[in-house]
Formats: C-alpha cells, structure tokens, sequence
C-alpha cells in the first residue's frame, strides 16, 4: 500500500455512510410527499389531460395500479428533491477516493448540476410535453374509429421517462466541463467525438421518446447536439490549462 492511502475497507466504510446520508435524505422526503402524491400525479398529468379529446381521461387497469402510482410519483420527486444530497455525498467519496482537494469546485459541480437537471426537465414538461402528447393523441385517433384510452401506470412510465431524460440532457455541459477541469479529457478530444455525439444524440432521441414521429426524436437529439456544443464552449473558457 502506498503511503497515505487508506485500506480498501476504509473505503467501503465512507462508501456505507454516504450511502446511508443520501438514503437517509430520499427516506424523509419520500415520507413528506406520501400525503402529497394524489396531487402531483394531478400535476404531472395536466400535458396529456390537454391533448386527450373531450369526455376521455385516465383510466386505471387493476385495483393496485393507482396505488403504485402515486407511490412511483413520491419516490421520484423525492429523488428530485433530495438529489442535491445525492450529488454532494457521489462527489465527497469521489473526493476522498482520488485524494482530490477541490472543495468549490464540487460546490459548483452540485449547483449547476441540480439547476440545469431542474431547467432541462421543466422545459421538457411544460413545452415539450404538450405538443408531443397532441401529435400522438391525433395521430392514434384522428381516424375516428379508435379512441384515446390511457392507464395511469403507462403514462407515468413514459412521463417519468422522458422528465429524466430532458433534465440529464441539460447535464451534459456540467459533465464535459467538469471532465475538462479535472484534466481527464480536453476540448480537444470532445471536439474530435463531435460527429459521434451526433449520432448518439439522435439515437438517444429515438429510444427514450414514444413514438416513431420525428418530432418527438428531435425533441431530444436537437437539444443534446446544442448542448453538447455548449459543452465544448465550456471546456475552453473553463477547463484546465
């Protein structure tokens, strides 16, 4: 063992009590949103309650499935709210593995993570969402003969889905940035994977979203390819020199 380095146990007990804080933390919000999952279910499901046509609503399709529901919403947004904690306590093991001594930069790297996950879900939500879900909506009933007949459990999934896809894409800068500034890849070599990022972008874009319409796929690729521009931008003005 080198000097200074500690034990692999040692290790694995820092491991164990970050797990436990960041558990700890996910536990507690996720008890305080129970009362409140009915609600935000209400709330995440206004985008589809819009495109769905007159006299149709969410339907559910076994007795347990509204209860499983609203227990997936308070979890995930306890997920959301408690990621902060998460994000630190990755961050502080990470630190104290790799004898890293960046304390702001960390602070940073938590902020804007959270900030920019929060941005690329709420703009996926509220502007996204609407006009994906009417496109669906119109092209599975503009025949007339079918009507629109969707289950709770199945457009939470794909709700939930897509929130999480929007708001990692929006992380994508915060990644490359932080890469760059620890020195474990340059602007360079992000600039050389461009055409690659292309290709994953649009990829991406058709696994995570619905349908096969190529609205919904450049609802994702687009962003990502922007911001993976925005990326490199970012490793040239901050990354290391």
């Amino acid at each position: 063992m080198l000097e200074g380095q500690k034990p692999l146990t040692d290790h694995l007990e820092d491991l164990r009590k970050k797990l436990m804080i960041a558990g700890g933390c996910w536990l507690v919000c996720f008890l305080l949103l129970l009362n409140m999952s009915a609600r935000l279910f209400h709330w995440l499901s206004a985008p589809l309650q819009e495109a769905l046509p007159p006299g149709s609503s969410l339907v559910f399709l076994s007795a347990t499935e509204p209860v499983f529901t609203h227990l997936t919403v308070a979890a995930t947004a306890a997920l959301i709210i408690s990621l902060p904690v998460i994000l630190w306590q990755f961050w502080a093991f990470l630190a104290s593995a790799l004898h890293w001594q960046k304390g702001r930069l960390g602070a940073a790297f938590v902020m804007t993570s959270y900030l920019c996950f929060l941005s690329g879900a709420w703009l996926g939500f509220n502007y996204i969402f609407p006009v994906i879900f009417k496109v669906l909506i119109r092209m599975g009933s503009g025949s007339g003969e079918l009507d629109a007949m969707l289950s709770m459990g199945s457009y939470l999934s794909l709700a939930l889905k897509m929130v999480l896809a929007f708001g990692m894409v929006c992380e994508l800068p915060v990644l490359m940035i932080l890469l760059a500034r620890l020195g474990t890849v340059d602007r360079c070599w992000f600039v050389a994977q461009r055409k690659y990022m292309l290709i994953v972008g649009f990829t991406f874009g058709a696994l995570i979203t619905p349908g096969p319409d190529v609205l919904s796929q450049c609802s994702i690729a687009i962003p990502f390819v922007i911001l993976y521009e925005v990326g490199i931008l970012g490793c040239r003005i901050f990354g290391k020199e």
